[in-house]
């Protein structure tokens, strides 16, 4: 045998090396809450009320439905039941509100680094098909080798 018979190929070189299977978002979905039919809709019922209270209008109405209740918590703060007054601002005023602001800014925060992720994944990829031809012009230099060293030796 000769170094050459060990030599890859071009072909071999740069076949696809992702052969192993990736994990789908299904089966992920699945093994976390379920693949039935209950399961997806647990899913779509998170998903819309998770939309529909991550919003800025939702952070508004729950303003509006937190002073509702304002005038009594005032009153009793104002008579010296400052219990009713923190308890008020506490669980009507801050959970009411905080939790669209909170989910809101998420949504901003998740959109930004999505837009990062892809532009990384653009750049890798770019990186990667760069490497990949660098690698393609070796083989293609070593194969050349490899055949003129086997042609002399005869």
């Amino acid at each position: 045998m000769t170094t050459y018979d060990f030599a890859p190929t071009l072909a071999q070189a740069t076949s696809d090396l992702s052969t192993a299977p990736a994990a789908s978002a299904e089966r992920a979905r699945a093994g976390v809450r379920g693949a039935g039919l209950v399961g997806r809709f647990n899913d779509w019922l998170a998903v819309l009320i998770t939309r529909s209270v991550g919003t800025t209008w939702a952070a508004y109405l729950f303003v509006l439905i937190a002073l509702v209740s304002l005038p009594q918590a005032f009153a009793a703060f104002v008579e010296g039941d400052t219990v009713t007054g923190i308890a008020w601002f506490s669980q009507s005023f801050l959970q009411l509100v905080l939790l669209p602001i909170i989910l809101v800014g998420q949504n901003v925060i998740s959109t930004t680094q999505d837009a990062r992720a892809q532009e990384a994944e653009l750049e890798h990829a770019a990186a990667l098909q760069t490497l990949l031809d660098q690698q393609r012009q070796l083989l293609e230099a070593q194969q050349n080798l490899f055949t003129l060293v086997a042609f002399r030796r005869g």
